[in-house]
């Protein structure tokens, strides 16, 4: 593809009488739909059967395949991945402050604010973007019950060191495995470190249920406890024992589930395929670094992310706006930070002084599309456009 002319924004596009290089969005995280036919298939027996929901057929198939695919004991499937979080807090009965990183996705903090707990935001490791184990232990006090420990990019996190620093305090640890399905460390399957993680089966994760989450644990009684919990509390019928919640994953969503846990491995390779594509078009660039994965774990290759620095002839947000310009949607994610959002920006004025590396990770990531939706070609033509810029 030869390179297009140097567009930097959209107004530069109108004037130069140039169409976009897509003619339709490219979104970041659009959904992967792997076996179409088999999930109509699955919802037409649902209807036929008119079971909806209350933990039907589907749903109990989907957490028995995700207990098997992820190696642990008990899979407690849930309407979404903020109330898995929110009730993962509550059944592991935290209290008063629980540690976070603020580099993540801003529904980590809220499951713990929600249930009126207060989240405190250590600073990560510019490596890996995950918790600094050295900063989650400067911000224990005596009000900490607990860590919640993210698995960023599909990367894990320094789970021994979090591990250590939670037995040596008395402290509870839990992980955010949004972004971390078919990952694996040190050989062993993101799913049974910690007490409990929780996964997100969002239509922009690597394995979507159109919208769902789960608990997965060793625990049995953790386990019973979060299934009660989705539940309202009941325990049997006309049997409330928990104050709980209506978090219960519906039939539908399951069996989205199901149809693309059954071709993980096609998803996979598109994942991989053009995770390749892209370093090979990227490379060489100044500035510009392809996050990269161990070739020791398995990975899902969910996320393109690239870090660019001062070197580079094109700063972060120039290649944002020249991608939007072209209709490619690329994210800066975590930008700005939870502790730079309301309600945690009133509530800490102070945290970006002991969050420096946060906010230096945050200024200089962009997220690329991936998935399904998008070829080889489509690949081809965002390189281009980032070598227009940065070459």
């Amino acid at each position: 593809m030869a390179p297009r002319k140097l567009i930097r924004n959209k107004a530069d596009l109108a004037i130069a009488g140039a169409p976009p290089a897509f003619a339709e969005p490219m979104h970041v995280g659009r959904p992967n739909i792997a076996d179409p036919e088999g999930y109509l298939g699955m919802i037409r027996g649902m209807l036929e059967s008119r079971m909806f929901t209350n933990h039907g057929p589907l749903v109990q198939a989907f957490e028995a395949r995700l207990a098997e695919a992820l190696d642990v004991e008990h899979v407690v499937v849930m309407c979404n991945a903020t109330i898995a979080l929110e009730i993962a807090v509550r059944a592991l009965g935290l209290t008063g402050d629980v540690i976070v990183p603020s580099y993540t996705f801003i529904a980590t903090a809220h499951s713990v604010y929600w249930q009126g707990l207060t989240p405190l935001f250590a600073d990560i490791d510019p490596d890996t973007h995950c918790l600094d184990p050295a900063s989650v232990e400067r911000m224990i006090t005596s009000r900490t019950s607990g860590i919640v420990g993210v698995h960023l990019w599909g990367r894990t996190a320094d789970v021994e060191a979090l591990q250590d620093i939670a037995d040596r305090r008395g402290l509870k640890l839990m992980f955010d495995a949004a972004h971390a399905f078919g990952v694996t460390r040190g050989g062993r399957k993101v799913g049974s470190f910690g007490a409990c993680e929780v996964f997100s089966f969002h239509a922009t994760k690597f394995l979507n249920s159109l919208e769902g989450g789960a608990l997965a644990t060793n625990d049995a009684e953790l386990a019973e406890a979060a299934r009660k919990m989705r539940n309202f509390g009941f325990h049997g019928y006309d049997n409330v024992i928990y104050p709980g919640t209506n978090g219960k994953m519906v039939e539908a969503c399951a069996a989205m589930g199901l149809a693309n846990l059954a071709k993980l491995d096609t998803l996979l390779e598109v994942n991989r395929r053009n995770y390749r594509l892209y370093a090979e078009g990227l490379s060489g660039l100044p500035g510009v670094k392809l996050l990269e994965y161990s070739a020791e774990e398995e990975n899902n290759y969910q996320y393109v992310v690239l870090e660019i620095h001062p070197d580079s002839p094109a700063n972060r947000d120039e290649i944002v706006e020249a991608l939007h310009a072209e209709n490619v949607l690329a994210r800066k994610y975590f930008w700005p930070g939870c502790h730079r959002m309301k309600p945690y920006s009133d509530l800490y004025p102070w945290a970006d002084a002991h969050l420096p590396r946060t906010n230096e990770v945050a200024s200089r990531v962009v997220v690329l599309p991936t998935g399904m939706a998008a070829s080889p070609q489509d690949v081809e033509q965002i390189c281009a456009v980032i070598r227009t810029l940065c070459s």
